[in-house]
């Protein structure tokens, strides 16, 4: 049972990993804000989110609840050799991978616990029911979607540089990309399903026209976009098209670089002053 002080362990968990907060909620695929929640006391943490605490901070749950002392916690039986990332990102970098290979529905859970080399049960300590997995891995997904995008930014001059930055992280071209599309893809049908997954689906997408309109309104600034521009319908549709060109290129042999093409064109006759 969930103590007053399991609050306290928490915040000892996530200094002595060294991390920021939101750091830390992305290693243990958490929602940032019910994990500020649960550190204010105004949420209980789930069974299934203290053991991906633990499991993150090397610690024992019973520990976390109060349950254990430090020195009970020192002579527990040793768990299992650590993996790169930490158990709970392993099974949902794993379970990613299948949905790209195999579509969600076809995925069972033993398939995933074979991938990881682990149990069954092991999967059920982190992530209690497909739900559960399916929600983690979309979180995954837009974490390090948005990861990507901030990186490809960061390298670009202008906003016309980090548009075609943007296009050229979108156009499934590469293996890995391909498998990120053929994810969402599977994703979209969830979450016109899933009211979780549909509320995640939402928040990501808001957040990615976000970011293409930040670029169309740097660019008005910067005086390379028409002035007239609506940033916002501008990044309504370039998003669109570049969902449905993804999907062509997916399901319908379209070259990625006609994707390309396109897009670029539309952002040279919708979008650019002219010379």
């Amino acid at each position: 049972m969930e103590t007053t002080d399991t609050a306290a362990r928490v915040r000892e968990v996530i200094a002595a990993v060294g991390v920021s907060q939101r750091e830390f909620a992305r290693r243990i695929v958490m929602d940032p804000s019910k994990l500020s929640r649960s550190l204010s006391g105004t949420r209980r943490f789930t069974a299934a989110e203290l053991a991906r605490i633990a499991d993150e901070g090397r610690v024992d749950v019973g520990w976390l609840l109060g349950t254990r002392s430090p020195r009970e916690r020192e002579q527990a039986p040793a768990v299992a050799a650590p993996v790169e990332g930490g158990r709970p990102l392993q099974i949902v970098r794993e379970t990613v991978r299948l949905i790209a290979e195999h579509g969600f529905h076809a995925v069972r859970v033993a398939d995933i616990a074979r991938a990881c080399a682990t149990s069954t049960a092991a999967i059920h300590y982190h992530f209690p029911g497909r739900a559960d997995l399916l929600e983690a891995a979309v979180r995954w997904c837009m974490d390090e979607d948005t990861a990507r995008r901030a990186a490809r930014l960061a390298s670009a001059d202008d906003a016309v540089a980090e548009l075609a930055q943007l296009i050229e992280l979108q156009t499934p071209r590469t293996a890995q990309q391909r498998r990120q599309w053929a994810v969402w893809l599977d994703l979209w049908a969830e979450a016109a399903r899933s009211t979780a997954v549909g509320r995640l689906h939402a928040e990501y997408y808001r957040q990615w026209r976000e970011t293409v309109a930040d670029v169309v309104r740097r660019g008005v600034a910067q005086g390379v976009f028409r002035a007239a521009t609506d940033p916002e319908a501008a990044a309504l549709t370039l998003t669109a098209l570049i969902d449905g060109l993804a999907t062509q290129v997916l399901a319908s042999g379209i070259a990625p670089a006609a994707m390309q093409t396109a897009l670029e064109t539309h952002v040279r006759t919708a979008l650019l002053k002219a010379p």
